[in-house]
Order: C-alpha cells, then sequence, then structure tokens
C-alpha cells in the first residue's frame, strides 16, 4: 500500500497551492485530479493583495503581476449610457505592496502553480479520482481509480478535500452543505471583439432587467463577459449557446463579438459546509464553501484555506505541534466563510433584485451616488480592504492571543514601507518570526535565538504609529504572517507562556 505523509484530492488553485506551501514548510505531498489535465478556461480571474501577500512567502508574487493586468478604471453604465468612471488605479496604496485590483486568469494561473511543483519534483497525477476512504483513527486508507479503472489503495496521514463544489470528499466525510441557489441563470463567456467596455477596465451594465459585467483579460479587445440568461431561455441552461443569451445588455454596451473563446452557464449557489474538518480529512476551497461571484473573493478564499491549513498540517508532521493544533483551521476559516457568503450574498442580491424599487435604485440612484462616495478616502479604503481580503483577522480564535497599540493576536501585520524595503519581506521558507519596531529588550533577543526564531528589528517612526503598532513590543508572527501573539510588555515568560498554551515546539 503506498503511503504519503497528506493526499491531496484536487488540483486546482487551492490543491496547488496547498501542495507548493506544503512543500515550502518540509513536507512532501502527493496530489491527485481526475482531470486530464489543468484548466484551460479563464474561470476565476482576480487575485487579491492578500493573496499576492501570501505568494510572495513562495516568490510567487511577482511572476503573477508580470503577467496580469491591473485595472484602473471602473465604468458604470445604465439602460445603454456611460453614467460613470472612477478611477481605482493604486487605491490601496500605503496599505499593503499590492495596492490594486489585479486580474490573472486562472487558466494560466494554474499552469504557473503546476509548473512550480514539478520544478519542485511534485508531479500532479492526473486521471486520478477518490472513490473513498476510510478514517483508522492513525491515518487514512483512500481508494483510487485510475482512467483504465485500475485500483489502488493507499494510506496517508490526512486526506484534503480540494475537489470543488461536488466534493467526493466531503460527501463521504457525511458533512452537510446548507444554503441555497439562485434563481438566475448566468452565463460566461470569454470573447474577442470591438467595444467601449473592451478597453482594458472593469464595466458593469445595470439595467432594469439584465445585468452584465465586462472583465479585461487585456489591455484591448478581449475580455470576459458575465451576464443573465434570457427567463424564456433559462429552463434548458446546460444546452444554450452564446446566440441565446440576453442581447440588450451586449447591445447596450455597443459589443460586437468576433470570436467567443469560451462559453457556459450555471446557476449561483450560496452553501457552506457544516464543518472543515471530520477526524482526518479536511476541506478546502469549493469543497467547504461556495458563493456569488461579486468581488472576486472566491479562488482567493481558497488559497488563503490552503496556506491557513498547509502550515499547522506541517507543523504537526514535523513534531513542531500536536494533532490540537489543527483545530484551529476550521475555527479561524469556518467563521470567515460564512461570513463571506452572507456579505456576497447581499451584494448579489441587490445587483439582481426585481421589482420597480430595485429597479430605480440600481440604474438611477447607484451611477449617480457611486462616483460621488468613490472620491471619500475612507470609503476607498474600506472599499479595497474588504475586497483585497486584508480585513480579514483571527482575533476570536484560541490560537492568537493579546494585543499591542491597536494590533491583536490573529490580525494581519500591518504594512509598513522602509527604505530599500518594507516589513512583509519573506523568510528563505515559511516559518515563525519576531518582529520589533523600536529596540528588542535582550532576554527577547535571547529567546528568538534559544527557538531557532527569526527576529527582525524596524526603526521606529510616524508611519509605525500611524499604522497602529506599538513601540518596542514584540509582534510574534506565524509562519502565514498572521500575529500570533502581540506584546505590548514583552518578556521571557509571556513568550513562553504562549508556546506552552498551544504546545508549540518552534
Amino acid at each position: 500500500m503506498k503511503e504519503s505523509e497528506i493526499l491531496i484530492v484536487g488540483a486546482g488553485p487551492s490543491g496547488l497551492v496547498l501542495a507548493l506551501w506544503l512543500h515550502a514548510c518540509g513536507v512532501t505531498p502527493r496530489i491527485v485530479d481526475a482531470a486530464p489535465g489543468p484548466g484551460t478556461t479563464s474561470r476565476a480571474l482576480a487575485v487579491q493583495a492578500r493573496t499576492l501577500e501570501l505568494y510572495r512567502q513562495l516568490d510567487l508574487a511577482q511572476p503573477v503581476v508580470d503577467a496580469g493586468h491591473p485595472i484602473e478604471f471602473f465604468n458604470l453604465w445604465a439602460e445603454g449610457e456611460h453614467r460613470a468612471r472612477i478611477p481605482l488605479g493604486a487605491i490601496g496604496a500605503g496599505l499593503t505592496p499590492y495596492p490594486f485590483f489585479f486580474i490573472y486568469p486562472q487558466d494560466r494561473h494554474e499552469r504557473l502553480l503546476v509548473d512550480r511543483l514539478a520544478a519542485a519534483g511534485i508531479e500532479v497525477e492526473r486521471n486520478v479520482s477518490l472513490t473513498g476512504f476510510q478514517d483508522r483513527g492513525g491515518h487514512v486508507e483512500a481508494t483510487l481509480v485510475d482512467a483504465r479503472g485500475a485500483e489502488e489503495r493507499c494510506a496517508a496521514r490526512w486526506l484534503v478535500g480540494c475537489d470543488g463544489a461536488r466534493s467526493k470528499v466531503r460527501e463521504i466525510m457525511d458533512v452537510g452543505f446548507p444554503g441555497g441557489t439562485y434563481r438566475q441563470v448566468f452565463y460566461v463567456a470569454d470573447i474577442e471583439g470591438d467595444s467601449p467596455a473592451l478597453n482594458g477596465e472593469l464595466n458593469l451594465d445595470l439595467d432594469e432587467s439584465d445585468l452584465l459585467a465586462v472583465f479585461a483579460t487585456a489591455p484591448k479587445g478581449r475580455g470576459r463577459l458575465v451576464g443573465t440568461v434570457r427567463e424564456d431561455r433559462a429552463e434548458h441552461a446546460d444546452q444554450l449557446q452564446f446566440s441565446d443569451v440576453s442581447q440588450r445588455a451586449i447591445d447596450n454596451l455597443m459589443i460586437s463579438v468576433r470570436m467567443v473563446n469560451w462559453f457556459s452557464t450555471y446557476r449561483v449557489h450560496h452553501r457552506v459546509a457544516d464543518h472543515f474538518r471530520r477526524g482526518r480529512a479536511f476541506l478546502v476551497g469549493d469543497a467547504g464553501h461556495i458563493h456569488s461571484p461579486a468581488g472576486g473573493q472566491g479562488m482567493n478564499t481558497g488559497i488563503g484555506d490552503a496556506i491557513n491549513l498547509a502550515w499547522k498540517l506541517a507543523a504537526v508532521a514535523k513534531g513542531q505541534a500536536p494533532e490540537e493544533l489543527l483545530d484551529s483551521y476550521e475555527a479561524e476559516r469556518l467563521p470567515f466563510a460564512r461570513r463571506l457568503v452572507h456579505t456576497t450574498d447581499r451584494a448579489f442580491s441587490f445587483l439582481t433584485a426585481d421589482g420597480p424599487v430595485a429597479e430605480i435604485v440600481r440604474t438611477g440612484v447607484v451611477p449617480r451616488i457611486m462616483p460621488l462616495v468613490a472620491k471619500l478616502p475612507g470609503a476607498r479604503e474600506f472599499l479595497f480592504r474588504t475586497i483585497s481580503q486584508t480585513l480579514v483577522h483571527y482575533r476570536t480564535a484560541p490560537l492568537n492571543g493579546g494585543s499591542a497599540g491597536k494590533v491583536h493576536g490573529g490580525d494581519r501585520l500591518p504594512w509598513i514601507q522602509k527604505d530599500g524595503g518594507d516589513n512583509f519581506a519573506p523568510l528563505p521558507e515559511p516559518g515563525w518570526q519576531v518582529h520589533v519596531y523600536g529596540q528588542a529588550r535582550p532576554d527577547i533577543v535571547t529567546w528568538c535565538a534559544l527557538h531557532g526564531v527569526t527576529l527582525r528589528q524596524f526603526e521606529w517612526n510616524a508611519a509605525c504609529a500611524a499604522a497602529g503598532l506599538a513601540e518596542h513590543a514584540v509582534y510574534l508572527l506565524r509562519p502565514d504572517t498572521y500575529v500570533g501573539l502581540a506584546a505590548g510588555s514583552p518578556s521571557i515568560e509571556v513568550m513562553d507562556d504562549y508556546l506552552r498554551a498551544n504546545a508549540l515546539r518552534l
């Protein structure tokens, strides 16, 4: 029976990132996927700033930025008229090294991740499906079947389902997936053509009956259309062609389509699994939560799941933490998934609401108010922080504690730009680190040396204070760069108490 530390089922972005992060932490996983190869369609487009910050830990951020496309402007259309052009640009300037909204199609994204895995000596086993598994207490025994029907029994200490909304892993775990399905049928099409809306920017048409968003996938002439299917054709959505979609919004944006490279219809669901862990099996990404595409959150949330789980699995596998650490994965990611689904549900319901009042608000009020609101610095910052996922925190989870300044255990550390660099510079490999903004006490220096933890000291200045940091405080960062412990009055005793409470051996 073939054995591995961790068996990953599913090689979409979440599964691939999980495998890459595990490898960076010193654990080699096995990863299988039922598909014959990586995706060839640009299903997810947006790569958020927090994802890029985490990618930077694996030297992945710059290749994505170099190959992607920032969105500089957001255009609002209503009933065939261009109503507003809202500048976005570096909307998150001063908050992150990646202060923009960014497009990098999923097909290219997956190829990059697969290539990085291959360079690390890890190949995705294609045409391999999971048909069942049993949790034996100390390990999982799984049954895999290849394209020829050959069956294999294998063992792993843990199994992770990254196998999407129809997850076989979730089904075998017998975990509920409550939620619902919106009544509208939507389409997605990657096209080439001519239009004022194929201008390298984000365009949204708010019609009284139709909805159409145009996401640029190139500076000009190419984009993704996301819109509604005509109600009289929705009953047989799986048989539709591009000619069957609602034409009114396309005409409103004066889109002349030369080529349709990909077309698909779908219904939008909003569901969150009851649990992300059961014994030695875990759910990551769409296997655990699905929601509307509003805000470009889905793939980024799955990647966040993967990184959160990866460093914890690696720590337990290497004997640096007890298995109880793995409970913190669900404690941190499940509440966030529920909040996210609630938020995207509200936004999506507003965009697709019926009735005369909803139509007046959507086509009349919003195009007039949004450009004014978008000029307010506070509104722009809140919008960016929310969509970029830099607001995500784990303050209430048991793994995190303390506070120093305005920063609490479980927070994303504030970004501070320094001469020639910043405080987010990655370690050679993901690991724990201590940040001090000011001067570290001698006993903290000794503690870090004793535990093999990198100590980084930054000169205190006004930017540190403005970001909410406390002078001379200790911020113990987890491998995913969230704050595990914030100590305004640091001491060896405080640091040791944190390790003891969580049974960590750094």
